[in-house]
């Protein structure tokens, strides 16, 4: 099991640019966590995403396995962000990015960058938000009103991306009102956004929802852990169930995103809509060794054509990689377990493996 699972290809259906340039310490060790700054007391590096990367990334950068802390980010500033980014990002076996390039994109790798430097293909996914708050600077409250849903449409297009992505959890929580907002109710929140510089008014919000579910592409949604921008209740994804169940009709793929600690909700989802798609993405990441039980919850309820994998590296490019090694390791567990029981043959767990490695990827993205 091990070997096939190390020789599968992976389709990254979310993650963003590795970083562009150096970092200190401190900004380094808030980027390796969803916190927005470095520990207070002691180190990133007494966690379980720190116990990876002295694990698993140590290695790659010529330390021995669970190099210090300290003998690592010497060993990393050597070698600098450019070697850095080659060494993890070559490693992941990853063939296709699905990039989503709406945050900080200024600060890491953009979709053709990141290419060069892994030698994997590369494709866009766009941020409702970002381009909603670029026009609206650009082009006033009326003008934003009369032309975002073509603007997005121009954007998606100019860019030949696949997909595009709401951040309503962060912006509001999942606990709107999912119908379709009139254009008399959507004035407000453009005209507090226009003062702010931030699209955070939940009418507005669930209105580039829609506007986005009108192009027909997947539609991707961060959904539970996240940064404290956030209020974790109001992001599981149950709360959009009136949303979804107007949605369905459409068939637009909606892909939730991360999910955890509410990845038995998003693969109970999936169960029950038809477009409702889910990855564990994120959460593995800085769950470390403990990833394999929330990898196995994810296998309970949530259909195998419906999971994908997703590191939603942002930054560092250690994430890049652990997302792929601590989701190969864990698979290989769990799924090996099942297969040496004899409750799954071999051959429904490769098959299995291809779906959410690559296949179901490939299919809803249409790459």
């Amino acid at each position: 099991m091990e070997q096939y699972v190390d020789a599968l290809a992976l389709v990254d259906h979310h993650v963003h640019g590795a970083l562009r340039s150096p970092v200190d310490r401190s900004t380094w060790e808030s980027m390796v966590t969803e916190a927005p700054v470095a520990p207070a007391v002691g180190s990133i590096f007494d966690s379980q995403v720190g116990f990876a990367i002295r694990r698993w990334c140590a290695p790659l950068l010529d330390l021995e396995v669970f190099a210090s802390g300290e003998d690592y980010w010497e060993r990393r500033c050597e070698l600098g962000e450019d070697e850095v980014n080659r060494r993890f990002l070559t490693a992941t076996g990853t063939s296709t990015y699905l990039i989503e390039t709406g945050f900080l994109g200024d600060s890491v790798l953009g979709p053709s960058e990141m290419s060069s430097v892994s030698s994997a293909g590369s494709r866009e996914v766009v941020r409702l938000e970002t381009i909603a708050e670029g026009l609206l600077a650009a082009r006033g409250v009326d003008g934003f009103l009369a032309s975002y849903a073509d603007e997005l449409a121009s954007v998606v297009a100019a860019r030949s991306a696949v997909g595009t992505k709401s951040v309503l959890a962060y912006r509001h929580g999942f606990d709107v009102d999912p119908e379709r907002p009139t254009a008399a109710s959507l004035k407000a929140g453009v005209e507090a956004a226009a003062a702010s510089g931030r699209v955070s008014d939940p009418v507005l919000l669930r209105w580039l929802q829609w506007c986005a579910i009108d192009l027909g592409l997947p539609l991707q949604l961060h959904s539970g852990y996240g940064d404290p921008d956030l209020d974790l209740h109001r992001a599981d994804p149950t709360l959009l169930m009136p949303w979804l169940r107007m949605v369905e009709p459409t068939g637009v793929p909606i892909m939730l995103l991360h999910n955890y600690p509410y990845h038995r909700e998003a693969g109970y989802l999936a169960q029950v809509f038809s477009n409702v798609y889910f990855d564990v993405g994120l959460g593995v990441n800085y769950t470390g060794v403990a990833s394999r039980s929330i990898i196995a919850e994810s296998f309970e309820l949530g259909p195998f054509h419906k999971q994908l994998f997703s590191s939603d590296a942002w930054g560092p490019a250690e994430l890049h990689y652990l997302g792929a090694v601590l989701w190969r390791r864990g698979v290989t567990s769990v799924i090996g377990d099942w297969v040496a029981s004899g409750d799954w043959s071999q051959a429904d767990a490769e098959r299995v493996l291809r779906l959410v490695a690559s296949e179901n990827a490939e299919r809803v993205y249409s790459l």
